[in-house]
């Protein structure tokens, strides 16, 4: 094995442990990995990733996302996925951005500690900037 693959995320066992799955319809599948899934690979490359849609066979047309790999990198496109579909117009637009950083480059280390950053913002995870009762 050359330098390159010794320490790539998928010789990591724990990487496959515990896959992030989501259920989407496919309106949103479409606009994710686009027409016939064309975004798919880039979008496993540039997140570090395997994901694998599945169809199901719903009422509503529901796509199965399993996302295996390096845990933050699903927890950065889980709140992607989250971010596009969500109904709010803020959240939207930053997922919309998400995808496509996602889909045009590599995700940094930034990229990845953003994310984290504003999912315990929104979710009022954020650490306070003063504990009650002190000065």
């Amino acid at each position: 094995m050359d330098g390159v693959n010794e320490n790539a995320w998928w010789t990591v066992p724990e990487n496959f442990e515990a896959p992030f799955v989501v259920y989407i319809d496919g309106s949103q599948e479409e606009l994710i990995f686009g027409h016939g899934d064309i975004y798919l690979r880039s979008i496993e490359e540039h997140s570090n990733t395997f994901i694998q849609l599945e169809g199901w066979f719903t009422a509503s047309g529901q796509t199965r996302v399993t996302v295996v790999g390096p845990f933050r990198a699903k927890q950065w496109l889980m709140d992607m996925i989250w971010s596009v579909g969500s109904q709010e117009p803020n959240h939207q637009a930053r997922g919309q951005e998400m995808l496509q950083r996602v889909r045009s480059q590599p995700l940094t280390r930034e990229d990845l500690d953003a994310s984290f950053r504003v999912r315990s913002y929104i979710w009022g995870l954020s650490r306070p900037t003063r504990m009650r009762g002190t000065t």
